[in-house]
């Protein structure tokens, strides 16, 4: 199983037309299909724009994590906080999601809300699915 990450926002925004590009992060296919999005849309997410954000492993970001993975974790965290900002507007936000594929429907486990430029990458906790929102 592959773990995915997801986000979620209110308008629309440009995506990479290949997919598993050698990049180190992008926004485009990799893991998930047509109805794993349509899944993490309608159980998890409140906004209308979905994609998934590849990078060939999720973002999840929790105190046991394997440090090296955390590291990536953390610099893929700041890296699409880089790119929605450029994207979003003062007052709009963006959500966050990570699971294993398949289980885009299950429970979350938990929800968090962050400011885009405002946190210390250093002090928070994203595991597998929980809900991110990260506001303008």
């Amino acid at each position: 199983m592959s773990l995915a990450s997801y986000i979620g926002c209110n308008i629309e925004i440009p995506i990479n037309d290949h997919e598993y590009s050698d990049d180190f992060f992008y926004i485009g296919g990799c893991f998930a299909g047509d109805d794993e999005l349509q899944n993490v849309k309608k159980y998890q997410f409140t906004t209308p724009y979905i994609y998934e954000v590849s990078s060939h492993w999720g973002i999840q970001i929790f105190k046991y994590m394997d440090p090296e993975a955390s590291t990536e974790s953390k610099k893929k965290l700041i890296e699409l906080c880089k790119i929605m900002d450029s994207y979003l507007e003062k007052g709009d936000f963006f959500e966050l999601y990570s699971c294993w594929v398949g289980e885009e429907t299950d429970k979350r486990e938990g929800e968090l809300t962050l400011q885009i430029n405002n946190f210390d990458i250093n002090q928070i906790e994203i595991p597998e699915k929980t809900l991110v929102r990260f506001e303008k």
